[in-house]
């Protein structure tokens, strides 16, 4: 059994871990995360000036696989290209949302993470899955096999100079919800993710609908599943789509003037309240404090 590895970041720590808890051999396919040490074999893929997308050929012939072997992709956009093709190439199915991983079987999420099924399967199987901390630098590549490139031509480029925070790491998070009236007053819940030293995060609809926030910094079954040790949930409803990407939190902390609120079923601590009254009034005592 081989577990090959899939990404164009280093922060693959998760994945490696992951990886090595399966038997067999671990290769790492780099599309641009350069080399990193606990795995056996790092092939790197020819990344040029193109988009790493463009080398999902490549991928495809790097990745030698075989009954019973396991792809894990780092679930970030160009990866998920890359999971794609290769998933088409090896007529494999795309597993998402999985809560243990075994050499004969998987346990995935369904419907939104409210339930699990496990499936068994003897075929090559090809995991999206988050890729944790950055993996030490460390290891020999050796170059992937010739392969045609997609005709495909970067044409505009936006760089965020902000960067991105990785919150599949975060220890604490605040988030923030269709609460918020407008997107200056995302302040109030920065001033509160400084003072306890947590990273800023989103619901979906902040980040797709407002476009307040990076597409990054949502969490919900179709984007982020964090597992911080506290999770400040403000101004969020607490809809399926957006809980399935906390399941993993050890505390969470909600505010919200509804109080028939489906977050407060969930949460450890709840708070009715408008966000505008309780956030000041929480600074203050943090402050005090």
């Amino acid at each position: 059994m081989t577990t090959w590895i899939i990404s164009a970041d280093p922060h693959i720590e998760a994945l490696i871990a992951e990886a090595r808890a399966l038997p067999g051999e671990v290769v790492l396919i780099d599309a641009g995360c350069g080399p990193r040490a606990g795995v056996d074999r790092i092939i790197s893929l020819p990344i040029g000036d193109g988009p790493v997308e463009a080398e999902a050929p490549a991928a495809v012939a790097a990745i030698q696989a075989a009954s019973g072997d396991v792809v894990l992709v780092r679930n970030a956009p160009a990866e998920r290209v890359l999971a794609g093709a290769v998933a088409a190439a090896l007529d494999a199915s795309v597993l998402t949302d999985v809560r243990e991983l075994s050499a004969d079987s998987a346990t995935v999420g369904k419907l939104g993470g409210i339930t699990v099924q496990r499936v068994n399967t003897g075929q090559v199987r090809v995991v999206l899955a988050d890729g944790g901390a950055e993996a030490p630098a460390g290891g020999q590549c050796e170059a992937g096999p010739a392969a045609q490139r997609r005709g495909m031509t970067i044409t505009a480029s936006h760089r965020d100079e902000g960067g991105v925070v990785d919150l599949t790491s975060s220890k604490r998070i605040v988030s923030v919800g269709m609460g918020f009236h407008e997107q200056a007053d995302l302040a109030l819940a920065q001033q509160l993710a400084t003072a306890i030293g947590a990273d800023l995060a989103c619901s979906r609809p902040v980040a797709e609908g407002r476009g307040w926030m990076s597409r990054e910094s949502y969490v919900g079954v179709t984007g982020l599943r964090v597992s911080p040790e506290v999770y400040v949930a403000l101004g969020i409803s607490g809809q399926l789509q957006h809980m399935a990407g906390i399941r993993g939190a050890q505390t969470i902390v909600a505010v919200n003037s509804d109080a028939a609120a489906p977050i407060f079923a969930a949460c450890d601590y709840g708070v009715v309240g408008d966000i505008y009254q309780v956030l000041p009034a929480l600074a203050d005592q943090l402050q005090s404090h």
